[in-house]
């Protein structure tokens, strides 16, 4: 976090959104710091008289190219649309499947926006020891329903209800758990937010303002399924679903060292995550690259 006089601060969130090239509505970095629209607007204005941050039409920003970024934050809001409008039909399957306990929508379009390659990332929520069982249903049906597609079926992060804590604590965690958006069982989520609640060490009390429908109940054949996997069953299957699934993966990704795999690859009883691109490493160290950098540039300014 920055700490320079002047509440410093307050440009952590632009630092974070910018190594994406998605300046912020004001209201945006207001609810992200906690604070109102009249105190952003006294707090930031030092470091726009500083040329540090930008602000043009409602949106601020770290680029001088302000402008530009706003029309491509934009034209990924109209794509966003068209997924949004995808959602209750997805959600209705995701929902169907045994053991899927909460679905929530994260990555790109949780914050509103969305390329025009890009799919719709699902965090789901299974229940306790059968992840595996769910997990292997899901990708079965990607790869054989939908073609392998996954553009509106992108399915890399499970945990049970035993396991809602995340365990990964940082910015890049801390953006993709607060603004999550339930689209299945709102209230497991509460209880989610909960128990990740040290998220308020970076955006305290934040709440996405982007709200979709969010559908709650089971169907008797999911219950039946559930019911029948219970058992004895349904144990062995998912302890081979997961010593199946290990096994390939370390085998893909031999080249992973020991810490490198438990973050991006991290699969034991009530987790699994499919990041092999290790994409949350490459944002923090930009992050941490652009902090140091903005640092020196408030110093530079602040003795000037």
């Amino acid at each position: 976090m920055i700490q320079q006089e002047n509440s410093g601060e307050i440009l952590n969130p632009l630092v974070y959104f910018s190594i994406f090239n998605h300046p912020l509505k004001c209201s945006e970095l207001a609810a992200l710091n906690s604070i109102t629209l009249a105190e952003l607007k006294v707090q930031i204005e030092p470091f726009i008289v500083q040329g540090i941050c930008f602000r043009k039409n409602g949106f601020y920003g770290l680029s001088a190219d302000l402008e530009t970024h706003i029309l491509e934050r934009e034209k990924k809001e109209i794509i966003a649309q068209k997924y949004f409008s995808k959602l209750k039909l997805y959600t209705k399957l995701l929902k169907s499947f045994p053991f899927v306990k909460g679905v929530a929508i994260s990555g790109s379009l949780s914050k509103g926006v969305m390329d025009e390659q890009g799919d719709i990332d699902y965090f789901i929520i299974t229940a306790d020891n059968r992840l595996w069982v769910c997990r292997t249903l899901l990708i079965l049906f990607k790869k054989i329903v939908l073609l392998n597609s996954r553009k509106y079926f992108c399915v890399n992060y499970f945990i049970d209800e035993s396991n809602l804590e995340i365990k990964d604590k940082n910015i890049f965690t801390a953006v993709e758990v607060s603004h999550l958006i339930p689209i299945y069982n709102s209230r497991l989520f509460d209880r989610f937010r909960v128990k990740n609640n040290w998220t308020n060490n970076y955006f305290k009390y934040f709440k996405n303002p982007i709200h979709v429908d969010c559908f709650e109940g089971n169907s008797v054949v999911k219950r039946s399924i559930e019911n029948f996997l219970s058992g004895r069953l349904g144990e062995r299957l998912d302890l081979f679903f997961l010593s199946l699934t290990l096994k390939k993966w370390k085998h893909k990704f031999k080249n992973f060292d020991a810490d490198k795999f438990e973050l991006t690859m991290r699969s034991n009883r009530g987790i699994s995550k499919h990041h092999p691109s290790d994409f949350q490493n490459k944002v923090l160290t930009a992050y941490k690259e652009r902090i140091e950098k903005l640092n020196l540039r408030h110093e530079d300014s602040f003795h000037a």
